[in-house]
């Protein structure tokens, strides 16, 4: 039993280890070259500390979520508006995981570094290695995120792409209707601009960076999952009445 201990009391030490190496080295891009906005953050205080799904539109592979967790880091420190001095970096949130191809965090020594910490690696169910390929709901995938969420925050993309306005996935309905988690909506803008599709290199520097944090969904469990997937793409602004409704949207749209 206390070798288990000593295992859980590691992996938290290398996740906060993690966490603080890449933090230093995106805070830059995030809150000094690019100018972050942030509103809806002080909900995050209000949230139940497991079984919270945070559903987002996505632009980047990996800037996205690199900013989630530093908003959220910096929540945890009473800062809702901007992240400010970085000093949250020496005490982040270790109990925070987010869904991501298995294959895309091979990419880079830094996508490795960042999977060591907190990523739960699934197989594309629509492409694998540059090729388009039909696989259907992987069990074991479900179950990895089922895991993580009967402790922790978990982030998901429902599109799985970068392409605005793609379809939402129904694996993210399945996992919302089998765990029935606190569903929080995040809407982002600017990352497409910002940087490139990884999210690693600069595209257009001083780019603003708009990340709204929702109220929680009301959900009914029960409904269908395309119901459920449909609501979802409502609320993170994906869904066919958000198509070109802003020209912010119709500027995304023709970048990609």
């Amino acid at each position: 039993m206390s070798t288990f201990f000593e295992r859980i009391k590691n992996l938290n030490l290398l996740r906060r280890v993690v966490y603080g190496v890449v933090g230093v080295i995106t805070y830059p891009g995030v809150a000094l070259i690019n100018k972050l906005q942030v509103n809806g953050a002080e909900r995050l205080k209000d949230l139940p500390k497991r079984n919270v799904l945070f559903v987002s539109n996505h632009q980047t592979y990996f800037a996205d979520v690199i900013t989630f967790l530093h908003i959220f880091f910096a929540a945890k420190w009473g800062k809702y508006k901007g992240l400010g001095v970085p000093y949250y970096l020496l005490n982040p949130i270790t109990k925070i995981y987010y869904v991501a191809a298995a294959e895309t965090m091979k990419d880079t020594w830094l996508t490795r570094l960042f999977a060591s910490a907190g990523a739960l690696t699934v197989k594309r169910t629509w492409r694998a290695e540059g090729k388009e390929v039909q696989r259907g709901l992987d069990p074991g995938d479900t179950r990895k995120i089922a895991r993580a969420l009967n402790d922790s925050w978990v982030i998901t993309f429902p599109q799985g792409t970068t392409k605005p306005f793609a379809p939402g996935r129904k694996g993210t309905a399945y996992i919302i209707k089998q765990n029935q988690p606190i569903v929080v909506p995040i809407v982002i803008n600017g990352f497409w601009r910002a940087f490139n599709k990884k999210g690693l290199k600069f595209k257009k520097k001083g780019s603003i960076l708009s990340v709204t944090i929702k109220e929680p969904m009301n959900i009914d469990y029960n409904a269908p999952v395309e119901e459920i997937l449909d609501q979802v793409m409502d609320a993170i602004e994906q869904s066919k009445k958000y198509m070109l409704k802003g020209k912010h949207h119709l500027m995304s749209v023709i970048d990609k």
